[in-house]
Parts: C-alpha cells; structure tokens; sequence
C-alpha cells in the first residue's frame, strides 16, 4: 500500500509538472516592481512631441527625460534619478510632472516615427542629462 501511495504521488508530481510546463510556455508574465535596472547608455532619444518629454525607445522599460531628471513608473510607484543608470529614488505621484504622466501608453508605437536623435547628440544638447534645470521644460515637484 506504501508503494501505491508513493507512485501515485510520483505521477501526480509528474503530472503536474507537465501542465506547469506546458502553462509557463504559454503564458508570460511581467511584473514590475522596483526601480529600473538600465545597464548602458540609451541608443537615442525621442521627444514626445509638443511635451518636452523625451523618452529612450530602445529600453524594455518606460524612462523618460524631463526637467533635467529621469522618470520610471513602475506598477504603482514612479522613481526618479539624475541619471539614468541610478540611483533611482520613489517619488510621490504629486512629484511626477503632468507632462510625464499624462504621456500615452502607447507612445512606442504613437511616436515610433518621430526623429530618433542620436544619445551622444543629445546629451551634448542637453548638458549631461543629469540635474535639475538641464533639458526642455522643468518640473517643479507639484505635478506641473
């Protein structure tokens, strides 16, 4: 009897770990929790067009460049840096400008044919993208 018991916890084991493979194959799942992790510079910027917001179309992530900071939401947090590889600190929504947030979710596909300016371009324009007051438009902390 102990070595039914013992198979059919083996086929149960079995069983499931077949269904859990054939699940994880087709199903994908994102969750987005914690300050981005970017680990090189962005190939170009491209600027959300009447916004002064700029965003980096070729990271996984959602970063954008405005009032001389980089901004990340992730889930329900939004982060904040001088630069964008970090530190990235949480930040208030209220400390998130309205030009950022208000930017659309499908500003990858809405935007793909705007004029992608080359990082180091950019970056010579725009100081070294670090600190306040560098870049187009500057946000003042209470959701402008």
């Amino acid at each position: 009897m102990k070595r039914t018991f013992v198979n059919r916890l083996l086929s149960a084991v079995l069983l499931f770990g077949m269904i859990a493979g054939n699940a994880a194959a087709e199903v994908s799942l994102s969750i987005n929790i914690g300050p981005p992790v970017i680990v090189g510079p962005p190939s170009a910027m491209v600027m959300v067009p009447g916004t002064g917001v700029y965003f980096a179309p070729g990271f996984d992530v959602d970063i954008f460049f405005y009032g001389g900071y980089w901004w990340s939401p992730r889930g329900e947090r939004w982060y904040r840096a001088s630069d964008y590889g970090g530190p990235w600190h949480v930040v208030r929504r209220a400390a998130v400008p309205r030009a950022v947030y208000r930017v659309p979710g499908d500003y990858r596909q809405a935007y793909a044919r705007e004029h992608h300016i080359p990082y180091g371009q950019w970056k010579k324009e725009h100081g070294r993208g670090n600190g306040p007051g560098k870049g187009h438009g500057r946000g003042h902390g209470r959701g402008d």
